[in-house]
């Protein structure tokens, strides 16, 4: 066996195959970093998110108030295709109801999944042109709250609208008018 050269001997290095002597040369100023247009793309784009255009950012809840009780509706009102939220309705009665039904109108779920309800009513059904759902009576002075795990499909864009409204029996108390924004 011969041995390997000793000394300042310099011997080409073995490259990996694509690779050769060009790939040793020093590079320019312009090659070495990233390209600041990408970096300025990511900064738009991070400072959009922020300030919340995008949605994500939290929102004033909606309110109505009536003689009988008040309604609110905590809802995101942008949202992006695909997204899951939280929606909370909150009925704060000012006199007994004696069969408290909350009313969804269906515009607002149309291409949304309807993950949890909690609490569960005891009736759910379909009337006139809404969702109904029979929580039964409330005393006045005593806070009713129903939160709802909801999804956007990815199949819906635009937005929608419609409302959200509480009756006692078939007397309506009060409604809420909600618009969602829906972005890619």
């Amino acid at each position: 066996m011969s041995e390997p050269p000793r000394g300042n001997t310099a011997a080409a290095p073995d490259f990996p195959e694509g690779l050769g002597d060009p790939h040793l040369l020093p590079r320019s100023v312009v090659h070495r970093h990233a390209s600041p247009l990408s970096l300025v793309l990511l900064g738009a784009l991070l400072a959009l998110a922020l300030l919340g255009p995008l949605g994500g950012t939290p929102e004033d809840p909606l309110l109505a108030t009536s003689e009988a009780a008040d309604l609110l509706v905590d809802t995101p009102r942008t949202l992006r295709n695909g997204m899951f939220f939280e929606t909370r309705i909150v009925v704060e009665p000012k006199r007994d109801i004696g069969r408290l039904v909350l009313a969804i109108s269906p515009e607002l779920w149309r291409h949304q999944t309807q993950n949890t309800m909690v609490p569960a009513a005891s009736e759910e059904t379909f009337e006139g042109s809404d969702f109904r759902f029979d929580y039964g009576p409330v005393p006045a002075g005593q806070r009713f709250e129903v939160k709802l795990d909801l999804q956007i499909n990815p199949d819906r864009l635009g937005g929608t609208r419609g409302r959200v409204a509480i009756f006692d029996g078939e007397a309506e108390l009060a409604s809420v008018p909600v618009e969602v924004k829906v972005l890619p």
